[in-house]
């Protein structure tokens, strides 16, 4: 049975710093780069089963970054459940869609021996440290966020309301960015790694790290944002918007469950165009770029560079002949995860094993922070 860890308080500076001597990673400045074990953390929501947009942005680059790190640097990678509830959630199915997320994150190669790997709605330091970051973040700066539009939008698509407007949204929708930058700041992350439509949340954070180092005293690093090398991933069906769990169109993404036959059937109805040839034209011919995109990232040719060569061995060949080979290439990336997350999604205990590790080892770390914010804002 699963019991959440309780608070851990420690009554001395010496012992809050050995937790983070004995985790690997030093004590930090104000600056990222004044350290050289790195503090990495990022997030995903418990949404549905992961699509091949998560899968080849923001999962293989969790993975990449984990193989790749320096022993001394941390990784953090949270299912962050409280940001799901925005928007309307069923229970029940918001209770399998935890579990699943985490089946998908161990089946796609990350180690929770290697990376701190969690619930963040099962550590309470990420919603106390928002609320004292709200307290200092200005009206203003959430009003230019471009994101509020745009969540705007997927709420009147989820009421199938066009006449929703912002003074019947939820103040979650308006104020989690944050709770998102204090996902960050409750670790003092020195590098997030998300996505480009993320961006300007990340700068939000430094923003609010900022303002909370000159009202109180330095203690949160200033973190850097770090790039996904593949390209964003667009929808099947209408290539002109990114690959999207909340489509109502099944067949405009491909899921980490899909059948090779599933697969097969998706890509073959994706949307492309009657013109001969294939050129990489995101703005002209985005179906085919689409697919070109995702030929690169399936097979190891990441970036512009990448795609532009890709699109060389394509340029007299025809869709149905890219088609075919974005099938073999996207059924063969996605074999081994789909049958590890069939084989974890049923390890229930297994699952929760590792969610309450992690809980317990994130708790730990974000305790040495939280000790420092109630001091420094006079809540000892």
């Amino acid at each position: 049975m699963f019991h959440a860890p309780g608070h851990v308080f420690y009554t001395s500076a010496k012992r809050a710093s050995n937790i983070w001597r004995r985790t690997g990673v030093r004590r930090l400045t104000s600056d990222a780069s004044d350290s050289r074990a790195r503090i990495v953390f990022s997030g995903i929501q418990p949404t549905g089963i992961p699509h091949l947009g998560n899968f080849l942005g923001a999962l293989q680059n969790w993975t990449k970054l984990q193989q790749k790190a320096h022993r001394e640097d941390a990784l953090l990678f949270a299912i962050v459940g409280w940001h799901s509830l925005t928007l309307p959630q069923n229970p029940q199915a918001l209770q399998v869609a935890r579990r699943e997320m985490l089946a998908a994150l161990l089946a796609v190669g990350l180690d929770p021996k290697r990376s701190i790997i969690f619930h963040q709605d099962e550590n309470p330091h990420h919603t106390e440290l928002a609320w004292i970051l709200n307290c200092i973040t200005p009206m203003g700066k959430l009003l230019r966020m471009t994101t509020w539009k745009a969540r705007l939008a997927v709420a009147q698509n989820a009421r199938h309301d066009s006449e929703v407007d912002e003074s019947e949204l939820n103040a979650g929708l308006f104020t989690y960015p944050v709770l998102q930058a204090a996902d960050i700041l409750a670790y003092r992350a020195t590098h997030v790694p998300v996505g480009e439509d993320q961006k300007q949340h990340l700068e939000l954070a430094r923003d609010i790290a900022g303002i909370f180092n000159r009202t109180f005293k330095p203690l949160f690093p200033l973190p850097r944002y770090v790039a996904t090398p593949t390209r964003r991933i667009a929808s099947l069906k209408s290539p002109g918007t990114k690959m999207s769990k909340s489509s109502p169109d099944l067949a405009s993404r491909i899921l980490l469950t899909d059948t090779d036959a599933q697969i097969k059937s998706k890509i073959r109805g994706a949307i492309t165009d009657s013109i001969q040839g294939i050129t990489y034209d995101p703005l002209h011919r985005p179906g085919a770029s689409n697919l070109l995109t995702i030929l690169a990232a399936c097979t190891g040719a990441e970036g512009a560079e990448g795609v532009a060569e890709m699109a060389k061995r394509y340029e007299d060949k025809g869709h149905g002949e890219l088609k075919a080979d974005v099938t073999e290439a996207v059924m063969e990336l996605m074999r081994q995860p789909r049958s590890e997350f069939e084989r974890l999604r049923g390890e229930i205990g297994y699952l929760a094993e590792v969610a309450r590790d992690g809980a317990v080892r994130a708790r730990e770390r974000s305790e040495v922070t939280m000790r420092e914010v109630r001091k420094l804002v006079g809540l000892v």
